[in-house]
C-alpha cells in the first residue's frame, strides 16, 4: 500500500527510505518534540520508519508519509492508529495524529491532512469512533483536535503510562473524540 490518499495540496502515503531525512529532522527538533521525553537519533528515526512502514503494510493502519503536491517534499505525517495502551484505551481503539517539520507550520497542512484521515476512517474504514490525545497544555495539538471538530472528553483524559518518571509534566493528557454519528452530522452541515 504506497498512495492511501490525498487532499488539495497533499498526497498522503507510505513511507521510503528517502524519508529518512524527514523523519530525524522532525524527531530531532526541540519545537516540534517539545511534548515528548526524548528525540531520537537518526538511527533510530531509521528503525521508526520500518516499524511504520511494516505496520501499515500489514495493518493499513499507522501514521503516513504527508508529502506536498506542488514540490514533492516530504513535511510531516499524520494517521490513524492503534495507540495500544490498554487499559486506558480499549483494545481496537483508533486515534489520529500529526507532526510536521517546523517550516510547514500553520499553513494548514496538519488541518487538511487530518480532516482527509477522519474520511477514510469513517467512511472507507467503517469506524464508529476516532480519538485524540495530547499533554495537556500542547495548545498546538489541541487547536488542530478542535478544527477537525473533535470533542473534549475530560471524563477520559488520563496520565499516560509510557512517559517516564523523569519527566513528570509531560504525564497527563488531555482527551478527544468524535464519533461516526457526529461526524455524518459535521458532513450534513458543510
Amino acid at each position: 500500500m504506497t498512495h492511501i490518499c490525498e487532499t488539495d495540496r497533499l498526497h498522503i502515503r507510505n513511507w521510503r527510505d528517502e524519508d529518512l531525512d524527514l523523519m530525524h529532522v522532525i524527531n530531532s527538533d526541540e519545537d516540534v518534540m517539545a511534548f515528548f521525553p526524548r528525540r531520537r537519533t537518526r538511527e533510530q528515526c531509521a528503525d521508526l520508519l520500518q516499524v511504520l512502514k511494516k505496520e501499515i503494510s500489514e495493518t493499513g493502519y499507522g501514521f503516513f508519509a504527508l508529502e506536498r503536491k506542488d514540490t514533492g517534499e516530504p513535511i510531516g505525517f499524520c494517521g490513524l492508529a492503534m495507540p495500544r495502551i490498554e487499559p486506558i484505551l480499549p483494545e481496537g481503539t483508533v486515534e489520529i495524529g500529526w507532526r510536521l517539520a517546523t517550516p510547514h507550520w500553520k499553513k494548514g497542512y496538519a488541518t487538511e491532512a487530518a480532516m482527509a484521515m477522519l474520511k477514510l476512517g469513517f467512511t472507507e474504514r467503517g469506524l464508529e469512533e476516532i480519538v485524540s490525545f495530547a499533554v495537556f497544555n500542547n495548545q498546538r495539538s489541541l487547536a488542530v483536535m478542535e478544527r477537525i471538530g473533535l470533542k473534549p472528553d475530560p471524563s477520559r483524559d488520563f496520565d499516560h503510562p509510557r512517559i517516564p518518571d523523569t519527566h513528570p509534566q509531560l504525564r497527563r493528557h488531555t482527551f478527544y473524540a468524535l464519533s461516526r454519528d457526529e461526524w455524518d452530522e459535521m458532513e450534513r452541515a458543510r
